[in-house]
C-alpha cells in the first residue's frame, strides 16, 4: 500500500502488505572511539544518526491525525537520532528467510534492531549461528524495570542478546455478526457453521500449542505422539476445507473487515480492532503465550540500539507506547507490556487501557496460557512436517 494508515484504519480498509515508515534522516553512522561495554560487547560510544528498527505491523504508538509515532518522535528529539522505522515482519520464518543468506556470508542486513518471536525457533537459531550482537548493558541502566518473569529465558538466560518488546496471548477471535461464539479449538475445527471462513496462524509453536491442549497434551514437553495427533487435526481441517488458510500478522485486515468469521488470533490484534462485534477469547483448554524479542543483528550499531532500548524501558515511554494518550489522538501497542510501572503511568493517562484484561491479563489468564516446548521448535523432523502442511 502507499498511504500510511492508522491502525483502525489499516484493518477496518484490510489492507495488506507491509508498510515502509521513517522519519527522515540518513542511513549513516557517526565516527567515533571504541570501548568495551559493560556486557563485554565492543561497540561505539557515539550515537548513529539513524536507528534502522524493523518491527511487525501495527506495533508502536501511532497519532490517528499526522500518522507519526510520537515515542520515535520524542526519541529523536531527545537524542537526535532519526529513525528509519520499518513495518516488514508479517511472520517469523519469512523474515528469516529474507534476511539469512547476507547474515549467512557475514554481512550486514542494514538493520540495527529486528524484533522476533520466542515461540518460532528463528529467535535462538540467530542467536546460536553468532547473527546478533550482544546488547550493550552499560547503555541500559533501565534493564531493571524488565518484570521478573521475562528475566531469564531459555534461549537467552542471562540478557545478554535480547530485551522483550511486548508479549502476547494467542486464542480465537470470532465475529458474533457472522457466527455463534467459537470458544474452543474443537469448534474452530470441525463446526460445520465454519467451513472454510477461519484461519490457522502459520507459527507452530502458536497453532500446536493450542490444539495440544485441545487434546489433553501438554505442548510444553512435546512428544512424537503428541506432535502427530495435533498434526493430524490440523491437517484434517485443512484437507476438509474447514481452515481456509494459514496466516501471520495478516488475518487481522479480512477479520476486520468481516470475510472471516473466526480465526486463531494474537490478542493485542483485537485490541488494535476495537471493533464491538470482534470478540477475544482463551480457548476453554487453554491457549499460548509468547514474546516478541528486540535483538541487534551483525553488523547493527549496538550502542544506539542498547540506548534504544533504554529509552522504551522507561515506564512513562513503556506507557506511551503501550497506551498511547487519548487527549493528544495517540493509540498504542495494546500487546503486554513487559516493564515494571507502565500500567501505573497509564492509571493516569489512560485508565481504559490500565483496566484492559487483553493488555494486562488477570492471573486466571495468565494461568491458562502455555509456553511451547523450545525442543520442539528445534526439532528438524517436526519443522519440516510443519512446513509441509501450511505450504501444501
Amino acid at each position: 500500500m502507499s498511504d500510511v494508515l492508522t491502525r483502525r484504519q489499516l484493518l477496518q480498509r484490510a489492507a495488506a502488505g507491509g508498510t515502509v515508515l521513517t522519519l527522515p534522516g540518513l542511513l549513516a553512522a557517526c565516527g567515533g572511539s571504541t570501548k568495551k561495554s559493560g556486557s563485554g560487547t565492543t561497540s561505539s560510544h557515539t550515537l548513529a544518526k539513524t536507528l534502522r528498527f524493523s518491527n511487525w505491523t501495527l506495533y508502536i504508538d501511532t497519532n490517528n491525525k499526522t500518522h507519526s509515532h510520537p515515542s520515535l518522535q520524542q526519541f529523536q528529539k531527545k537524542y537526535g537520532v532519526n529513525v528509519q522505522y520499518t513495518e516488514d515482519i508479517n511472520d517469523n520464518a519469512g523474515y528469516f528467510g529474507k534476511i539469512q543468506g547476507p547474515l549467512s556470508r557475514g554481512q550486514s542486513i542494514d538493520r540495527d534492531i529486528v524484533v522476533l518471536t520466542d515461540n518460532d525457533r528463528y529467535l535462538s537459531l540467530m542467536i546460536k549461528k553468532g547473527w546478533v550482537e550482544k546488547l550493550d548493558k552499560s547503555a541500559i541502566p533501565n534493564m531493571k524495570n524488565l518484570i521478573s518473569v521475562q528475566q531469564h529465558p531459555g534461549f537467552d538466560p542471562n540478557r545478554e542478546y535480547s530485551l522483550p518488546w511486548q508479549s502476547g496471548m494467542t486464542g480465537i477471535a470470532y465475529n458474533d455478526k457472522l457466527t455463534d461464539p467459537v470458544l474452543s479449538v474443537d469448534d474452530l475445527l470441525t463446526n460445520p457453521k465454519l467451513k472454510g471462513k477461519v484461519t490457522c496462524l502459520n507459527s507452530m509453536g502458536d497453532a500446536l500449542t493450542m490444539v495440544m491442549l485441545a487434546n489433553g497434551d501438554d505442548p510444553a514437553k512435546v512428544t512424537d505422539a503428541s506432535f502427530n495427533s495435533a498434526i493430524k487435526r490440523i491437517e484434517q481441517a485443512v484437507n476438509s476445507k474447514q481452515i481456509r488458510q494459514f496466516t501471520g500478522n495478516d488475518y487481522a485486515p479480512p477479520l476486520a473487515k468481516g470475510d472471516l468469521a473466526a480465526a486463531m488470533s494474537w490478542s493485542g490484534d483485537i485490541a488494535q480492532i476495537g471493533n464491538a462485534h470482534i470478540h477475544w477469547n482463551v480457548p476453554k483448554d487453554g491457549g499460548a503465550i509468547w514474546t516478541d524479542n528486540m535483538i541487534i543483528p551483525k553488523g547493527g550499531d549496538a550502542y544506539t540500539a542498547s540506548v534504544f532500548m533504554n529509552y522504551v524501558y522507561d515506564p512513562k515511554v513503556a506507557a506511551m507506547i503501550e497506551g498511547g494518550n487519548p487527549k493528544t489522538g495517540d493509540t498504542g501497542v495494546y500487546y503486554i507490556c513487559p516493564v515494571s510501572g507502565a500500567k501505573q503511568e497509564l492509571v493516569s493517562t489512560n485508565p481504559a487501557i490500565a483496566k484492559n484484561t487483553l493488555i494486562f491479563p488477570t492471573q486466571k489468564m495468565i494461568d491458562s496460557v502455555h509456553i511451547f516446548d523450545n525442543n520442539a521448535l528445534n526439532n528438524q523432523k517436526y519443522l519440516t512436517a510443519w512446513q509441509n502442511l501450511i505450504s501444501g
